[in-house]
């Protein structure tokens, strides 16, 4: 903001001012209509935005799913035609900022979205944007306030993501002109056939110029609203130029959990001591190899006795088991009595991709009875029973 002109820096402090003026006004509404200990907001928050026709609709599923959250989407242009905005309107009201911010906190306080919520379509200006970060100011004040109470839980430090969808003007018109025509013609064949629901078509789905002048709005309005988010919170730039399955794997990829930054710092103290499954993998697999080398290397005739068995006792009945995933063979031969020839079975299958478990029974079986004494001679038997794990083949079946 340092670079702001005196009139740009104006307009900033008055719109800082009118979001502390309208927060202030909603929060003291809350807190007398609800109650102080009441006011329970999402432990997690994605701020979704993108220009028209970055599928925002079509990737918000995808992205709920990768946070594990199970709850509906916030879609605050729906909240702008719900019950309570519309008693706004019959009032003569206008749903400016201060109903939005309203109506939307009423709506995160509702059990369901306790863990989480995704926002599509906030915020959207300046102000919205102030209000968001006194917001998340006052749910850390209450956090602070409640972490050492038997209420602690439902006070979690918030987490916050700002995700925006990019994609640039030419593609936002094509997108959006192919969607009114997919919606004309679905509607067309509703009312032709009686059959499904009529959907809702937008002025500027038929339309270029208003298609471009809905972009240019956009760009003009609300993407330094959503660009000032990124010196905030965890900020996501997604490219969603290309096709579906690139840009879930883009989102993926900038959701991927960070339990530093999510977790409560002593939380995650008490855990960090402990190891993470990667590294412990990373380092099996180096392991792995090093063994593999040495039996090679330093137990050569044993390494090449099991490779042997291997292949010509137990790859027969894996493959007869295929389709399970599973085989189980039990033997007795004495090779395995000597430890690091388990070693070396368990190990080569790991390579391979199987995961091979070793059970060993111990037996007494008579052999004699000796009819002087009445004492009975038996001899030990070892039978090893290994169950070999692996990928299924899969069955393709056809309708019928």
């Amino acid at each position: 903001m340092s670079n702001a002109s005196p009139s740009d820096r104006k307009l900033i402090d008055l719109e800082v001012k009118d979001a502390q003026l309208i927060f202030a006004a909603v929060w003291e509404d809350l807190e007398e209509e609800i109650g102080h200990a009441n006011l329970r907001f999402p432990k997690e928050l994605i701020l979704l935005g993108g220009a028209p026709g970055s599928g925002k609709g079509t990737h918000t599923r995808f992205i709920m799913a990768a946070r594990g959250l199970t709850c509906r989407p916030i879609v605050i242009s729906d909240l702008l035609t719900s019950t309570q905005a519309e008693k706004i309107k019959e009032r003569g009201g206008m749903v400016g900022d201060k109903e939005v911010v309203d109506i939307l906190l009423r709506k995160l306080l509702e059990e369901d979205f306790r863990d989480g919520a995704v926002l599509d379509g906030f915020p959207r200006t300046s102000v919205q944007v102030e209000c968001l970060k006194l917001l998340v100011d006052k749910i850390n004040q209450i956090h602070n306030e409640f972490a050492n109470t038997n209420l602690a839980i439902n006070f979690r430090r918030p987490t916050i993501h700002a995700m925006v969808l990019f994609i640039g003007e030419r593609t936002s018109i094509e997108r959006q002109l192919q969607r009114g025509r997919e919606i004309d013609a679905h509607n067309d064949e509703v009312k032709e056939t009686g059959i499904g629901q009529i959907l809702e078509l937008r002025a500027t789905d038929l339309d270029e110029n208003a298609a471009r002048l809905r972009y240019q709005v956009f760009k003009e309005k609300t993407w330094d609203a959503l660009n000032s988010l990124k010196e905030l919170y965890h900020y996501h730039f997604v490219n969603a130029e290309g096709p579906i399955d690139e840009v879930e794997e883009n989102i993926l990829e900038e959701l991927q959990y960070q339990s530093s930054l999510e977790l409560e710092q002593r939380t995650h103290a008490r855990i960090r001591p402990l190891p993470l499954a990667d590294e412990i993998a990373h380092h099996a697999r180096q392991e792995l190899v090093r063994r593999l080398d040495s039996y090679e290397l330093e137990h050569n005739q044993l390494f090449v006795r099991i490779v042997d068995l291997i292949r010509d006792r137990f790859v027969p009945i894996i493959t007869r088991h295929a389709l399970s995933g599973r085989a189980h063979v039990n033997t007795e031969d004495a090779i395995f009595q000597d430890p690091l020839a388990i070693s070396m079975l368990i190990d080569v299958f790991s390579e391979r991709g199987f995961h091979a478990v070793v059970d060993k029974h111990i037996r007494e079986v008579p052999e004699r009875f000796d009819l002087k004494t009445g004492e009975i001679h038996t001899r030990t038997k070892y039978i090893y029973r290994i169950v070999i794990f692996f990928k299924p083949s899969e069955i393709r079946r056809g309708h019928g």
